[in-house]
């Protein structure tokens, strides 16, 4: 089943390991970061409120010294393009010269740099959260109000906020003013969000940002308000914890162990958890989660931790590489189901044949043509056509063993059917008889790869051309052989028309109606084995 994962790679999903192809397939929650999957990650400057006697072109340059052009940060890149496009020009940077500069720093959740007027002036300028910016000026409480009443009003409107502040003469930080910042939902997310949800799948959103913003987002990507903070399961017992990430659409304000806990907290409750991320602090979210998935343009460490790499921003993406998923465990179901009963329908038919009636029915070499013959059709089933299902796919390997081998013991049975009719009725030798069963097992078994392909009738879904040539010439390759006598007993076209028209019958007649039945079954037991 190699071939699915390449199947993926082409989607623009690689996937690092067999087993996240079925962790894929069988998601019922994804949690996702709100940056890099939902929004484009295209920050724009919106709008800019200075403080004191500062005007909003010094918000601007005080902002730009605090940023880097080379460390090609999001936020970076919007505040250098605005300050370039400001009016007056460019010029008024040549004014100032940066001496140090200390890049973002997760934990003091700021920039900040030394820099040196044209009059030989030390000043410092940093730009960060505005509470963290806050907690820097003297006699924050004067200011507090204005700045949280201004933060509160951008959120309002799905802006997140920048606070600047520079140092005076003295040495102490002034608050400079807030840069709003404005991250336009993707076009597409909205509809991919409905897609996922159609097949099964609940998208939580997890960000950083503050609530309102939060809240905001999701409205345009039609997805329900329910954003919660954190503190709506922290600290709170296991049984209640699990319950508000279940029932909640997504958290604000996260930081990367709350990711953890929000993984955790939803296996618990049974889900398989799809965990998008970038940073070095999500690989620990990534690694726990039953599915991992690093978005375009993440961290080594989080595409180590993860399972599947996108190569493309986005959500739409992940929606491909589940769809395929399921395609490839459809697959893979396929071929579990065939290879059980097949195994059983050779196995019991030729054991018993020999312990009960000490005969023989194929020979050594025969043994080996249909391991041979059976080789090319099991290799083409991982290129059959098939439909992906609307619900998350799961193992139920008690369904599984019993359909396959209620098709095995058909199978049993009417090779046993066609041995009696051999011996009482057509009375032929031991060697014919050996080349008749031969060829009955060759087109019966691979006829049921017909059967166990689909859920409805075998006509229900068109076969891969790869599948349905190479079955239909494995099994003319086989009749060749019986017609004409190459390593076995020929019997002629006459005995070789006759075993096709039985296994025709028993296959795609009696086998199909049966198999539809037991499917039948089986859903009214409640085991819902979705094909």
């Amino acid at each position: 089943m190699a071939v699915g994962a390449i199947a993926l790679a082409k989607k623009k999903a690689i996937v690092s390991k067999l087993s996240a192809i079925e962790e894929l397939a069988g998601m019922d929650v994804l949690c996702s970061d709100k940056t890099g999957t939902i929004t484009k990650n295209e920050l724009k400057i919106g709008e800019v409120k200075p403080f004191a006697k500062f005007t909003d072109s010094e918000v601007l340059i005080f902002a730009a010294l605090a940023s880097r052009k080379e460390d090609n940060d999001p936020i970076d890149n919007a505040i250098i393009s605005a300050r370039e496009k400001a009016k007056p020009g460019i010029e008024v940077m040549g004014n100032y010269k940066v001496k140090r500069f200390k890049p973002f720093d997760p934990i003091a959740k700021r920039t900040e740099a030394e820099i040196e007027d044209n009059h030989g002036n030390y000043y410092r300028v940093a730009k960060g959260a505005p509470q963290v910016i806050l907690s820097l000026i003297p006699g924050k409480d004067e200011i507090g109000t204005k700045v949280e009443e201004i933060v509160n009003n951008f959120a309002l409107h799905g802006f997140r906020a920048l606070g600047v502040a520079k140092t005076d003469s003295q040495g102490n930080w002034q608050y400079v003013g807030l840069i709003s910042l404005y991250d336009p939902p993707r076009e597409d997310s909205a509809e991919t969000i409905k897609t996922a949800e159609s097949m099964g799948i609940e998208v939580k959103m997890v960000t950083g940002d503050h609530i309102d913003i939060a809240r905001e987002v999701a409205k345009q990507v039609n997805l329900p308000a329910n954003i919660l903070p954190t503190s709506a399961f922290l600290s709170k017992p296991d049984r209640v914890a699990q319950r508000v990430v279940e029932e909640a659409n997504g958290f604000a304000g996260v930081f990367p162990e709350h990711k953890y806990h929000i993984v955790e907290l939803l296996q618990a409750r049974g889900h398989i958890v799809g965990m998008t991320g970038d940073g070095v602090n999500d690989a620990p979210a990534l690694k726990k989660a039953d599915c991992g998935i690093a978005v375009a343009a993440a961290t080594d460490a989080a595409k180590s931790a993860a399972d599947i790499v996108l190569t493309l921003p986005g959500l739409s993406v992940i929606i491909d590489a589940i769809k395929e998923s399921r395609k490839i465990f459809q697959r893979m179901y396929s071929y579990t189901l065939y290879r059980i009963a097949e195994t059983i329908r050779v196995l019991f038919f030729i054991t018993t044949a020999i312990i009960v009636f000490n005969f023989y029915p194929i020979t050594a070499i025969m043994i080996v043509l249909l391991a041979l013959f059976n080789d090319a059709p099991i290799m083409a089933i991982a290129y059959d056509n098939v439909h992906y299902s609307n619900q998350p796919e799961k193992w139920n390997m008690r369904a599984v063993l019993g359909l396959s081998t209620a098709i095995g013991i058909v199978g049993v049975f009417f090779s046993f059917g066609i041995l009696y009719i051999a011996l009482e009725f057509l009375d032929l030798p031991r060697n014919m008889i050996q080349s008749f069963i031969f060829l009955k097992l060759a087109v019966a078994g691979h006829l049921t790869i017909f059967v166990t392909r689909t859920r409805g009738h075998f006509w229900s879904i068109k076969p891969s051309a790869a599948l349905f040539w190479s079955t239909i010439t494995t099994k003319l390759l086989a009749t060749l052989l019986v017609v004409y006598g190459w390593f076995v007993t020929p019997i002629g076209w006459k005995l070789a028309s006759f075993v096709w028209v039985y296994a025709l019958i028993e296959e795609l007649v009696i086998t199909d109606l049966i198999k539809i039945r037991l499917y039948d079954l089986l859903d009214h037991r409640g085991i819902k084995f979705r094909r």
